[in-house]
């Protein structure tokens, strides 16, 4: 007899093994309490059947049917669609896309990536948030090229054909947009989803060239210290860039998970600055001009500052500092009453790996370690766990990340109080979510 149709114990054997795991999930959890209001230790994710005790129905064995027939569903009795050139997601998927600003869209604005819609730490290319300041450049790659110049020995200009001969790597980071999560500086929590807040944030394994080899090609003259990178879009985009990092981790990006990278990524090829904030890796890269000195550009004078209080601005903050966020539940979910579920978020750092994420559910009274995922790697997303058995009363819960450098995320009050009021970007203080009595969860702050 095939596995299929083997029978099942007897259903008041199967109710008395139910009650059985519950018994013992419960005097496991009650030795596992790690902080106050429910949060579980990171361990007890390890044990099996934890959730599904208490919300999955048991089937009896005499009402299974395994085979095909009238009762089945009409996906089960007619061939289904055949092949396509390009995959898509499912029907059901639809509304998983970015989110950007409805009615006109102006050439320069931005979309975000729809977070709570998806799990693990790499994000698909057609989800990856935008930035575009003169909208998208249709570009011919065949025409394209990268010119190197400036204080070099040999200025050098190279074909999308001449840089795919060179020697490639690859590497898992993040890119995050210097003004994501800036809704945080405002006077009152803005009630959006953790995307429309958190979403100028992507995670993707890039492939390309190392500059450093790009600029050993052209050969950097003494007394060089910056690097100015423009793009090929209607803006001319550019920005100033250290030496340092240039001769560093910096890579001419040419793939994104696997494919060639997409037109409002930069294609033909993009450089790609890990840990620095998203702006300075400019998109749809022309040229490369080696110089002693910051140039000043629009982009770093009237945008991408920090304003002290002061009146003054700080040039040049590019590193990302240490984040985290709760990704579920928040904004737009509903808890489906008391019992256990799973705290789930995303943390990050521009100065390499995170060491650790806490959580609390008390608005920051007690606080509990939550599993790191695998694999934690530097400058890419890393997403951490936690169980939590919710007792259906009002909870605020929040999460703080601390990377391998020692940094963690600060208050959201010591945050703001660097700045002049008006500061809006770099934002990296605790997020936190309030839970309400009838499950419904909203933005606030602690």
């Amino acid at each position: 007899m095939g596995i299929g149709n083997e029978p099942g114990p007897p259903i008041a054997i199967q109710g008395e093994q139910h009650m059985n795991k519950r018994r013992n999930i419960d005097a496991v959890v009650r030795g596992e309490f790690a902080a106050g209001n429910g949060l579980l230790n990171r361990r007890i994710l390890l044990a099996g059947g934890l959730f599904a005790a208490g919300s999955a129905a048991t089937i009896a064995s005499a009402q299974s049917n395994d085979s095909v027939g009238a009762n089945s569903p009409e996906w089960m009795k007619t061939p289904g669609r055949g092949f396509s050139g390009y995959g898509f997601p499912a029907k059901s998927q639809s509304k998983v896309q970015r989110d950007y600003p409805t009615g006109q869209v102006r050439p320069t604005t931005s979309s975000h990536t729809p977070l709570q819609f998806l799990e693990g730490t790499i994000t698909p290319n057609g989800l990856h948030f935008e930035r575009h300041h003169n909208g998208i450049p249709d570009i011919d790659a065949d025409r394209h090229e990268l010119a190197i110049h400036g204080l070099v020995s040999r200025p050098l200009a190279f074909s999308l054909d001449a840089l795919l001969r060179y020697p490639m790597e690859t590497h898992i980071r993040f890119i995050e947009c210097s003004g994501n999560s800036g809704s945080y500086t405002s006077a009152q929590p803005s009630q959006s989803s953790a995307g429309a807040i958190n979403g100028l944030l992507s995670c993707s394994e890039w492939t390309g060239v190392r500059l450093s080899t790009l600029l050993a090609e052209t050969g950097v003259s003494p007394g060089a210290k910056w690097v100015i990178a423009e793009g090929a879009d209607a803006a001319a985009m550019s920005r100033s860039i250290p030496l340092e990092k240039c001769l560093d981790d910096a890579v001419i990006a040419l793939y994104q998970n696997g494919e060639a990278i997409r037109p409002e990524q930069g294609y033909p090829m993009r450089i790609l600055l890990p840990g620095f904030e998203g702006n300075v890796s400019v998109k749809w890269l022309r040229r490369v001009k080696v110089t002693d000195a910051p140039v000043d550009s629009r982009e770093e004078t009237s945008h991408y500052t920090e304003l002290m209080p002061d009146g003054k601005a700080r040039q040049y903050m590019f590193p990302q500092e240490v984040k985290s966020a709760i990704i579920k539940p928040s904004f737009g979910m509903t808890m489906k009453g008391p019992g256990f579920y799973e705290i789930s978020g995303l943390a990050w750092s521009g100065a390499g790996r995170i060491s650790k994420v806490e959580v609390t559910a008390d608005g920051g009274k007690t606080w509990a370690l939550a599993a790191l995922g695998d694999p934690v790697l530097p400058k890419a997303l890393t997403r951490f766990r936690l169980a939590w058995k919710w007792d259906g009363q009002p909870a605020v819960l929040a999460s703080r990340a601390t990377d391998e450098k020692g940094a963690t995320q600060p208050t959201r009050a010591a945050w703001a109080a660097q700045y002049a009021a008006r500061q809006g970007y770099h934002f990296n203080g605790v997020q936190s979510w309030g839970v309400e009595a009838d499950g419904t969860v909203k933005n606030v702050y602690i």
